[in-house]
């Protein structure tokens, strides 16, 4: 009669090291980037330091408060608010176009996704800059630079988020006769349609700081007047602008996040 032996038990197979070396290569990777920031770390925090900035900010206090640049500032408040509005809505259309096909599969998803990763990989600036030669300085240059930049940020974002729509309520109409258009209008879009307003509140909120900043390659607004009179070493005027800067951004926050609030009851 054959002497039956247990089977050993065998030790539990050891932790995967891949969450560990990848752990390992971050925080080898960000002390690199720590390295390779260059500058006097010490310096920064000194005495001497403080005190330059502070004589630097006084020099902005108190704003300007002449009449007829209270208005140049007015006129600037309303540009960068237009520019904002209209850079955000058309950069919302446009993306949504585009990412009708960057949402589908094959060889135009392809070629969307393309297009919109070139749009957003070139900065705001960068496109103000080149449209200002185009069409002159003003808000005009401006508007087309924030809506082409956006345009590839939501593009993005709206794919991904008709991507991951539940495709149950599209299916249902194709499979009842209707057509792929009121599939997408009436299956698709009202299921993501919440995601896709709150994206485009999120970007109206870049937008109008992005709008500020501008004004340094000629793109209209209160941008515009910072840069023109810091250069000029018109602190006391370059105060007033900065604070129509704050009041501007503070307003939009409160409008965004109550639209948002609106948006998710709906």
């Amino acid at each position: 009669m054959k002497e039956t032996r247990a089977n050993p038990v065998m030790p539990p197979p050891p932790a995967a090291a891949g969450p560990r070396r990848f752990a390992l290569a971050l925080i080898a990777f960000v002390a690199l980037c720590f390295g390779t920031l260059r500058g006097e770390w010490s310096g920064l925090f000194s005495l001497e330091s403080l005190r330059k900035m502070a004589e630097l900010f006084a020099g902005f206090v108190p704003p300007a408060t002449d009449g007829d640049f209270l208005q140049q500032v007015a006129v600037g408040f309303v540009e960068t608010l237009a520019i904002s509005v209209l850079g955000t809505l058309l950069a919302a259309f446009a993306g949504l176009a585009v990412a009708l096909p960057a949402a589908g599969q094959g060889a135009r998803r392809a070629v969307a996704r393309l297009v919109l990763n070139a749009l957003r990989a070139v900065p705001e600036l960068v496109w103000a800059a080149l449209l200002v030669i185009a069409a002159g300085l003003g808000p005009f240059p401006g508007t087309l630079a924030l809506a082409l930049h956006t345009t590839g940020v939501l593009g993005r974002l709206f794919a991904d988020a008709l991507e991951n729509t539940p495709p149950d309520a599209a299916l249902a109409l194709r499979r009842n006769g209707g057509g792929a258009v009121a599939a997408f209008c009436y299956g698709t879009l009202p299921t993501a349609l919440p995601q896709l307003l709150s994206y485009t509140l999120y970007r109206w909120e870049n937008n109008i700081r992005a709008a500020a900043v501008l004004g340094v390659v000629g793109g209209g607004g209160l941008g515009q007047l910072l840069y023109f009179h810091l250069g000029l070493f018109h602190f006391n005027e370059a105060g007033s602008v900065l604070l129509a800067m704050l009041v501007l951004v503070a307003c939009v926050d409160v409008t965004s996040d109550r639209l948002r609030l609106a948006v998710a009851r709906a």
